[in-house]
């Protein structure tokens, strides 16, 4: 446990998928979608669910021993779900839009750092009326150039040009988020809600774990 308050960080990461909103339909659906014309057909869409959080190029490629080639043709295909339809299949948490004002009431810096291109995270802080919150977005490329969870924290502290890392956090479901936090040297906090275990979120030594949205408004 870090001796820092909580209440002296004056900028937070947020993760998107699994922490500000439950993508969880819209995301196998996609997967599905591009498994089905590599003519994989999967009946349990929960399967599926470990496809929330990484790259997708990784995720392919572990899950399924795709090539290089065969990765990059089935994320073209997950997109051409995703991007239409799969995008809207996605639900906002209970309690985001009141701990983002409460942030922001704060006049705390608040920045996405997802691992969607940024064309598709952009898109879906608007649909949702929350893009006005976060003062920077920091997302991965189409071409997968950057896609890594802790090249993304690092882009999102270089482009928020955060100079005092003690006083930044990163929020997120995954080991990816609070391993990636790590790595640029900041805390972070582990939430319970979204798509990683509370074993997963320990194993990564998270600096805190929350159950709820109303907890992490509680530590901040």
């Amino acid at each position: 446990m870090n001796e820092n308050k909580p209440s002296r960080y004056a900028t937070i990461l947020f993760d998107l998928d699994g922490t500000l909103t439950d993508p969880g339909v819209g995301i196998t659906n996609s997967v599905a979608y591009a498994l089905k014309k590599k003519n994989i057909n999967v009946s349990d869409r929960t399967s599926l669910y470990k496809f929330i959080g990484p790259p997708l190029l990784d995720s392919f490629s572990q899950f399924y021993g795709f090539t290089q080639d065969e990765c990059m043709s089935a994320i073209e295909d997950y997109r051409e779900y995703f991007s239409d339809k799969g995008i809207y299949e996605n639900e906002l948490y209970d309690g985001i839009d009141n701990l983002l004002k409460f942030l922001k009431d704060g006049c705390k810096t608040i920045v996405l750092a997802t691992s969607k291109p940024e064309d598709f995270a952009v898109r879906i802080l608007e649909y949702f009326n929350i893009d006005s919150y976060f003062d920077f977005v920091a997302a991965a490329t189409m071409d997968g150039s950057r896609s890594k969870k802790a090249d993304i924290i690092q882009y999102a502290l270089e482009q928020s040009k955060v100079t005092d890392l003690s006083k930044t956090v990163m929020i997120g479901d995954r080991k990816y988020d609070i391993l990636g936090a790590s790595q640029a040297g900041i805390d972070s906090i582990g939430v319970l809600y979204g798509y990683g275990s509370c074993e997963e979120l320990k194993q990564s030594k998270a600096t805190y774990i929350v159950e709820t949205v109303e907890d992490i408004r509680a530590l901040l």
